[in-house]
C-alpha cells in the first residue's frame, strides 16, 4: 500500500466502526448523518474527530518524507580523491577517504546555505539594501566548509575580505551575517563592520587590506605556541595577494620560529580581473614558501580539502612548523559587486566549471550514487535552507540601524566608558565596551 493511501484506509475503517455501533440495520441511515439517535450522534462526532486527526497528520508528513524515513541508507562510504601535488614532503594526504551519512548531510546543508546566502546578498545589493564593498564566494563553498571539517573549534582562522562563508562555518548564523551586511544592530559586529569585518570566537575576520591578514595569522600562531596550546591558525589569502612582500616576511618568521601556521592560498584563477598567468611568474603557489613544505589541493572537492586540512593540521601540531596549502577553486561571481565578471573571462568558461566541477553537485552525486542519501531528502534540505535564508533576509531588512550616539561604542572589549573625539574637537562620542 502506498503511504498516500494510508489515511483514506484508516478513515474507511473508522466509518466501518460507526456502522458496528449505530443502531440502524445498515450501520448508517440512507442520508449519512441524518440519524438523531444520541448514541449514533456521539459515535459520529468521535469518528469525524478521528478522521480529522488522521488527515491532518498526513498533511504534516508528506509521502516523500515517509519514503525517506523508511528507506535503508548506508551509514558510510569510501571514496577516491585526487592526489595532492607535494613540495618538500615525502608523503601527503590519503587518496581515499570515508564519508559518513551524518557528515555528508551536514556538509551538504552547510554548502547549500553558503551558496543561498551569497545569492541573497547579491539580490540585496542590487536592491541597494546592502551598500559598500561586498565580495561573494559562491563556487568556493568546498573551501570554507572543508577547512572547518578538518580542524577543531578551538583552532583559529583569519582570512581576507571574501569572508562570508568562513563567518558562517565558524559558527555565526545567517541572520547575524545578513544583518551585518545591511548595517543593522543585530549584525555580528553590531552593524559597524559590514562585509569585510565580521568576527566570531576564534575567527579574526576579513581584512580590507590586501595580504595584511597574513602577518596577523602568523602572530596568532605565535600566541598558540607561546601559550603552549595544541592549536593551529589557518591563515588565508588569495592568488592576487600572493605576490605581496609581507606574505614572504610572514613565511620567514613562521619558519624560523616553527609556528603552527597553515598558510592557505585560495587560488580562484583571477586576482580582481587579472588571470594568474598574467600576474605571477610562477603559478605554483604551493611552492612559494620555498623552505616551507606545501601541497596543492583540489579546492572544488570538499573531501579532498578536508583530508588535506587534517594532514596539514597534524603536521603543524607535531611541532614541525608551518605548512602551505594551495586550494584550486573558482568563483562564479565577479571579484566584487562592481565587477560583472565576464570582461576577462567568457560565460562559457563559467558555465563549464558549473557543469563539471560544482562542489555542491559533486557531493550530491557521490551521496546519491553511494546510497548515503536520496534526491528527495536533499531536496528537502534545499527547501529548508531557502526558508532559513528568506527568514534571515526579512530580519536583516527590518532590524533597526545602530543609533548615531553608539558610533564610539565597542572600541575596547573591557574598559571604563570614555569620550571619543568626532570629526572636530567639539563633537564627542561616548565609548562603552
Amino acid at each position: 500500500m502506498t503511504p498516500s493511501r494510508r489515511p483514506a484506509v484508516k478513515a474507511w475503517r473508522l466509518r466501518g466502526h460507526l456502522k458496528e455501533t449505530c443502531g440502524h440495520p445498515d450501520g448508517v441511515s440512507p442520508a449519512f448523518g441524518s440519524c438523531r439517535n444520541p448514541h449514533c450522534l456521539r459515535s459520529m462526532r468521535k469518528m469525524l474527530a478521528a478522521v480529522s486527526r488522521v488527515l491532518s497528520g498526513a498533511a504534516q508528513k508528506p509521502a516523500n518524507r515517509v519514503l525517506v524515513a523508511s528507506r535503508n541508507f548506508a551509514n558510510d562510504a569510501t571514496f577516491e580523491i585526487k592526489k595532492c601535488d607535494l613540495h618538500r614532503l615525502e608523503e601527503g594526504p590519503p587518496v581515499t577517504t570515508v564519508l559518513t551519512r551524518e557528515d555528508g548531510l551536514k556538509y551538504y546543508r552547510m554548502m547549500q546555505t553558503v551558496r543561498r546566502m551569497e545569492l541573497k546578498a547579491d539580490q540585496l545589493y542590487k536592491q541597494k539594501i546592502i551598500r559598500g564593498f561586498c565580495h561573494l564566494c559562491d563556487g568556493q563553498e568546498a573551501c570554507c566548509v572543508g577547512l572547518e571539517a578538518g580542524i577543531n573549534p578551538t583552532d583559529h582562522l583569519i582570512t581576507a575580505y571574501r569572508a562570508h562563508g568562513f563567518t558562517f562555518t565558524r559558527g555565526l548564523s545567517v541572520r547575524e551575517i545578513l544583518a551585518e551586511l545591511t548595517g543593522r544592530k543585530g549584525g555580528c559586529a553590531k552593524g559597524k563592520g559590514g562585509s569585510m569585518h565580521m568576527y566570531a570566537k576564534n575567527f579574526y575576520g576579513g581584512n580590507g587590506i590586501v595580504g595584511a591578514q597574513v602577518p596577523l595569522g602568523a602572530g596568532i600562531a605565535l600566541a598558540c605556541k607561546y601559550n603552549g596550546k595544541d592549536e593551529v591558525c589557518l591563515t588565508l589569502y588569495g592568488d592576487g595577494a600572493a605576490n605581496q612582500g609581507q606574505i614572504f616576511e610572514a613565511y620567514n618568521m613562521a619558519a624560523l620560529w616553527k609556528l603552527p601556521c597553515i598558510f592557505i592560498c585560495e587560488n580562484n584563477r583571477y586576482g580582481m580581473g587579472t588571470s594568474v598567468e598574467r600576474a605571477a611568474a610562477s603559478t605554483d603557489y604551493f611552492k612559494r614558501g620555498d623552505f616551507i613544505p606545501g601541497l596543492r589541493v583540489d579546492g572544488m572537492d570538499i573531501l579532498c580539502v578536508r583530508e588535506a586540512t587534517r594532514f596539514a593540521a597534524a603536521y603543524c601540531r607535531s611541532g614541525k612548523g608551518p605548512i602551505l596549502m594551495e586550494l584550486q577553486t573558482y568563483r562564479y561571481h565577479g571579484h566584487s559587486m562592481s565587477d560583472p565578471g565576464v570582461s576577462y573571462r567568457t560565460r562559457e568558461e563559467i558555465q563549464e566549471v558549473r557543469s563539471k566541477s560544482d562542489p555542491i553537485m559533486l557531493l550530491k552525486d557521490r551521496m546519491v550514487n553511494s546510497n548515503l542519501a536520496s534526491v528527495e531528502e536533499l531536496k528537502e534540505i534545499d527547501v529548508e535552507v531557502r526558508k532559513e535564508i528568506e527568514d534571515a533576509a526579512q530580519f536583516a531588512t527590518a532590524d533597526p540601524e545602530p543609533p548615531l550616539e553608539e558610533l564610539g561604542y565597542h572600541i575596547y572589549s573591557s574598559d571604563p566608558p570614555f569620550e571619543v573625539r568626532g570629526a572636530n574637537q567639539w563633537i564627542k562620542f561616548k565609548s562603552v565596551s
